[in-house]
């Protein structure tokens, strides 16, 4: 490419300032016959500058719930809460009407592993434990991240289930770095829960996100070191394990088509954090 030339990112600046070194590691790797991430989800510093701003919003709504969410309250209501917290800010949740969902937020309690649908008719109790889902819509920029809840006294066996879970994110995260494997990330996450016990979801796993709300690469948690695609500076993807207490297997709801079950009836717990790869490391842009 024309080094003088603007560079392909679309950040408006020359070429040889801007990705020609990201290019020649990438050709580098490419040759070596690696999965190198396509440039269509490299962003340039703008695009991640307007994604922090959503992301700042989606922090935000997760905060609102942490202080207000407690036994007797509905998953409607948390649905309300998070329609109001994202909108005042003039940003859209983006779980609403995306491929015909019908709610602003995930809610999965228990042995829910994902895509939980709020509703009047679900009443949090004492014991449970819950994961609220939220992702933000902000003028065309995304971001995603969800946390778990203790309702009231939760018992050991679960607490440990929704620490340890936290445990596999933070672990996974140590191992991003430019030019790493997703599946260096992928194996600390699965090794930690298996250390303690646990087994982690299969079938679903993350996404890259930013321009859209769900983007190249998959992300799976049951990989290997050294495989799957590249890391690479400007590459923006979730970690969110769904870790269970029991056995991997699950099952969609077919009377909703969302929500998904462990199909053992045991628990499962899932933190989700939204990662920038970055020349030296990583920054954690929603939690």
């Amino acid at each position: 490419m024309d080094n003088n030339r603007l560079c392909w990112c679309g950040s408006g600046m020359p070429y040889s300032q801007c990705h020609r070194e990201f290019d020649e590691k990438w050709n580098e790797y490419r040759q070596k016959g690696y999965i190198v991430p396509p440039r269509k989800i490299i962003k340039n510093q703008k695009q991640i500058e307007n994604i922090r701003k959503s992301a700042e919003i989606n922090i935000h709504v997760l905060d609102y719930i942490a202080e207000h969410i407690r036994e007797g309250v509905t998953t409607e209501q948390i649905d309300r809460w998070v329609y109001q917290e994202t909108t005042k800010y003039g940003a859209i949740p983006a779980p609403l009407h995306y491929e015909g969902f019908p709610k602003s937020v995930c809610t999965s309690i228990n042995n829910q592993v994902c895509h939980g649908i709020p509703s009047s008719k679900i009443v949090l109790q004492e014991g449970d434990i819950i994961n609220v889902d939220a992702s933000t819509n902000y003028r065309g920029y995304y971001s995603d991240s969800s946390r778990m809840f203790c309702i009231g006294e939760v018992s050991e066996e679960n607490r440990r289930l929704v620490e340890v879970t936290k445990e596999c994110v933070q672990l996974g995260l140590e191992q991003v770095k430019p030019w790493g494997f997703l599946g260096d990330m992928g194996q600390a996450v699965n090794d930690h829960a298996r250390k303690n016990g646990y087994s982690v979801v299969r079938e679903i796993g993350g996404h890259g996100i930013g321009l859209e709300f769900h983007e190249l690469p998959w992300v799976s948690y049951v990989s290997k070191r050294g495989t799957q695609m590249m890391m690479a500076p400007g590459m923006i993807f979730t970690i969110e394990p769904m870790v269970n207490l029991g056995k991997p297997q699950v099952y969609v709801n077919r009377s909703d088509g969302w929500t998904v079950y462990t199909k053992d009836g045991k628990p499962s717990a899932q933190w989700e954090i939204q990662v920038l790869v970055t020349d030296n490391g990583y920054e954690v842009i929603s939690y």
